[in-house]
């Protein structure tokens, strides 16, 4: 019977119908009464002789193993002396078969294909939260079955190198857990000097791409690595990199870094608590993370710096310029700078378009000439920094695509570029102790490495 017959059947009758016996079975069955048949045509006088004989061959057996050497036997102590004797268990031996999953595999044909009932594949998706999973699954990854007589007894979900959803049979349904294979950390390093570009540098010097964003992100409250910029500006970075059965995986996190910046220093150290929680911190334990962004997009220049008085490009009007204009294209995305509500969207008169964020009692920052607001936000909203609020456009006065950017303190204009941000919290106090340990190594580690920089450049 084939598989699409089973599906159209009457489950309960599958369930409860009789698997057939074995032909086995019968001739076992012929042997055992063929055996008793010898037996009765014994005579009693035969029957006798063979249970002498028997009794005979019993002594003599035992009489051989009592005169054997015992000094090789364990001896029972009296705290095991009645104790019932030790059973090895075997260990499962499983036959499995490994499916590969391609462009337009459905889990139910996968299933079929197997020749696995319906209901199995339904108590296997009802196993646990993490089953949610197998409805997601991807061309690559592998499914990998046990199936004994036409049941199943173990399935294999491989998520990753390093992640395997296991399935096995309790007394209803299936139970689930995820393995996770242990990744080896290995910290490298990289270092150099810039002479053209910050990208170009890094790059040279052995950096991922990926890394390199991760320290402008480090640094980025402190230097404005679109203007701040200068030939001889250096750089070391400590990070991981993950290996699997010595083969590398993917890099990891940046541990440690410094950055040399138009002669001043900066330092930061990566530390995670034990709830998980990670952030970069001064070797004093500071924040390296500002209450607020130094610029809420990306920009390809600075069109118009804050001022006292200019020449307004439309109005033909000297006005002072209580912001900072970003050039970018239309459409590029603004960024919240810092946690806050929305006081205000909707269009203010040579604004256009605009969105004001209040940011405690204290801050407000302001975002003009917008080709549109993102959606969702509205008065009253609230957002996190570096979330996206709206795109840049040149609504209101606006003679090309910009982002006008006000930052106020007590309604106060201040030069976004210049005025002091104010930190995020430090260190924890309870932490103190153990990020000072790591932070001594850490820096340690970075002063070998800036040593031997500099003296392979007086090479």
């Amino acid at each position: 019977m084939d598989y699409r017959t089973l599906l159209n059947k009457d489950y309960k009758s599958i369930e409860t119908s009789p698997r057939p016996r074995r032909r086995v079975h019968l001739h076992a069955f012929a042997l055992i009464t063929g055996t008793l048949s010898v037996f009765a045509l014994l005579s009693p006088s035969d029957n006798a002789e063979a249970t002498r004989n028997s009794s005979l061959d019993e002594k003599q057996a035992l009489s051989q193993t009592t005169s054997r050497d015992t000094t090789a036997l364990p001896i029972p102590s009296a705290s095991n002396e009645h104790e019932t004797p030790q059973q090895t268990v075997a260990p499962t031996i499983r036959n499995w078969e490994t499916v590969t999953i391609k462009s337009g595999d459905t889990l139910s044909a996968i299933f079929a294909k197997q020749e696995i009932y319906p209901w199995e594949l339904r108590a296997v998706l009802d196993a646990g939260k993490l089953a949610k999973k197998l409805k997601q699954i991807m061309p690559g990854q592998t499914l990998a079955f046990d199936i004994h007589n036409g049941r199943l007894q173990a399935l294999d979900y491989r998520l990753n190198k390093t992640d395997t959803l296991q399935f096995r049979p309790k007394d209803e349904g299936f139970e689930i857990s995820l393995q996770k294979r242990s990744i080896e950390k290995r910290i490298s390093h990289a270092s150099g000097s810039i002479e053209s570009s910050l990208f170009l540098s890094a790059q040279q010097a052995g950096l991922p791409d990926k890394l390199i964003m991760e320290l402008v992100g480090i640094f980025g409250w402190d230097i404005d690595f679109a203007l701040d910029i200068r030939k001889g500006d250096r750089f070391s970075v400590l990070y991981e990199e993950h290996y699997l059965d010595g083969e590398k995986l993917n890099n990891g996190p940046i541990v440690a870094a410094e950055f040399a910046n138009n002669g001043k220093t900066y330092q930061a150290i990566r530390f995670e608590d034990p709830k998980g929680n990670t952030s970069y911190y001064t070797p004093e334990g500071l924040s390296m993370r500002k209450a607020f962004l130094r610029s809420p997009v990306d920009f390809r220049r600075i069109s118009s710096r804050f001022q006292r008085e200019r020449n307004h490009p439309v109005l033909g009007k000297k006005r002072p310029h209580r912001g900072v204009d970003y050039a970018a294209s239309t459409g590029t995305p603004i960024k919240a700078a810092g946690d806050g509500k929305i006081t205000f969207r909707g269009k203010k008169g040579g604004y256009g378009r605009t969105i004001i964020l209040q940011h405690g009692g204290k801050y407000t920052t302001l975002y003009a000439h917008m080709s549109n607001y993102r959606r969702g936000l509205r008065n009253g909203s609230r957002v996190k920094q570096g979330q996206t609020i709206g795109y840049v456009g040149k609504s209101g006065l606006a003679t090309g695509p910009h982002l006008h950017y006000e930052f106020r303190v007590n309604g106060i204009h201040r030069n976004p570029l210049t005025v002091k941000l104010p930190s995020a919290a430090p260190i924890n106090v309870i932490y103190q102790t153990a990020f000072a340990y790591q932070a001594d190594v850490a820096l340690a580690q970075l002063d070998l490495i800036k040593r031997t920089q500099l003296a392979l450049n007086s090479l």
